[in-house]
């Protein structure tokens, strides 16, 4: 018998949607005498910057990174009496933009801004995801009834289907003039200066291969 033809199509729909999450990264640094001693130091600058940080409604704060490394003189030589360097991160994420700006402004006092960067939340992604389907499956069974015509068949039943999406985060630069201060304590984050999230692609693919049909076909 003649095996029916396949043919493997694709839809996709996508949005534009404001991103509604903000992640300010908050660097501190300390230096000591040896290891240990910086060790201890950064482990207690951060515990202190996040202990003050958590009562904020409406702002979640983890710790980062940590790093702790020998001071360098003279090129990249290692002397015993150039002390230690210490480096960690606070992280704060929220929706309300407004509180995470005056947060990151209250704690420059020890902290500096090292990143921040913009998402969309998880909840709302997965809300326009599943508008997105929706018009993705139809745009996908229109095109397959279209190709199913113009080559000559009245129909198509589905062989096979992948789902497929995207859309991501969206970092700003790592110092921000105004919003960032050095490690000598410079002009501080201000919070009067706006955190203006833009514009995200959330976008939904069907991939499919159909077997063209020389009957109708319900879906």
């Amino acid at each position: 018998a003649n095996r029916s033809p396949e043919l493997t199509l694709q839809a996709t729909a996508s949005s534009e949607v404001k991103q509604d999450t903000v992640r300010i990264s908050l660097s501190a640094e300390v230096e000591a005498a040896d290891q240990p001693t910086a060790g201890q130091k950064l482990t207690a600058m951060l515990d202190d910057v996040a202990k003050r940080a958590r009562d904020t409604k409406g702002v979640d704060v983890r710790t980062g990174s940590f790093n702790v490394w020998p001071n360098s003189s003279s090129g990249s030589k290692v002397s015993k009496n150039a002390g230690w360097r210490g480096q960690g991160e606070i992280i704060l994420e929220s929706k309300d933009f407004a509180a995470a700006a005056a947060l990151a402004s209250k704690l420059s006092d020890k902290t500096a801004i090292s990143n921040i960067s913009f998402s969309l939340s998880r909840e709302v992604r997965e809300a326009e995801e599943r508008k997105l389907l929706k018009e993705a499956a139809q745009a996908f069974k229109d095109r397959a009834l279209a190709a199913s015509n113009a080559f000559g068949f009245s129909g198509y039943r589905l062989s096979k289907l992948e789902l497929g999406g995207s859309g991501g985060v969206t970092p700003m630069p790592r110092m921000m003039g105004a919003m960032a201060k050095d490690a000598s304590g410079g002009a501080g984050f201000s919070a009067d200066v706006p955190l203006e999230a833009g514009d995200v692609t959330v976008s939904i693919s069907v991939n499919g291969t159909i077997v063209l049909q020389s009957v109708s076909y319900t879906h």
